[in-house]
């Protein structure tokens, strides 16, 4: 008899088993990475760089840095206007020391001596030199801001990424620990 029940047993669990549908369902996964729309460009720094080159600020336009615009022109402008500046002065002083070594007199510089005409000159061909290489470095450090703005610009920096300092109850003790903690969240 035991053995008749155990067969029937086998026998409904069997057909529980061929009731069920064999059609699996669909197994659904939820992707919980964001991705990003934008797309890095590599050749982004060198265009940048290349519109800075071709016209100041232009590199700072494209990276939509438009602050950086004023400063940039404020900067070789300034001087730009030093140099232009110390270029008239010098050329006045050369001038009048020339035509004070062909014999003629000058109203505007009659209380200098040669040697005061000839320390002016170089002092203001010094200021004028200082002034060139200063807009030269200004120009370069344009350049060089449009393209590592625009480098820094692909990296990912967002709210996902952070180090934060963190309070924590020790599980032991149940006091409280303080702690520094780099979470990244896919």
């Amino acid at each position: 008899m035991n053995k008749l029940i155990y067969i029937g047993f086998l026998w409904l669990v069997c057909n529980q088993i061929k009731a069920q549908n064999n059609q699996a369902l669909p197994l659904i996964i939820k992707d919980t990475l964001k991705t990003t729309s934008r797309s890095i460009d590599p050749l982004t720094p060198a265009k940048a760089a290349f519109y800075s080159a071709i016209l100041p600020g232009l590199g700072q336009a494209y990276n939509k840095k438009y602050w950086k615009i004023p400063l940039v022109y404020g900067a070789m402008g300034t001087s730009l206007y030093f140099y232009l500046d110390s270029n008239k002065k010098h050329n006045q002083y050369r001038d009048a020391y020339k035509r004070r070594l062909e014999g003629y007199k000058d109203d505007a510089f009659s209380n200098l001596d040669d040697s005061r005409l000839i320390a002016a000159q170089k002092f203001y061909q010094r200021n004028r030199d200082l002034s060139a290489l200063i807009t030269v470095g200004f120009y370069v450090l344009n350049i060089i801001d449009a393209n590592v703005d625009a480098a820094l610009l692909q990296f990912n920096v967002d709210q996902n990424l952070s180090v934060k300092p963190v309070l924590y109850s020790n599980d032991v003790t149940f006091k409280t620990n303080v702690g520094l903690t780099l979470n990244y969240c896919f």
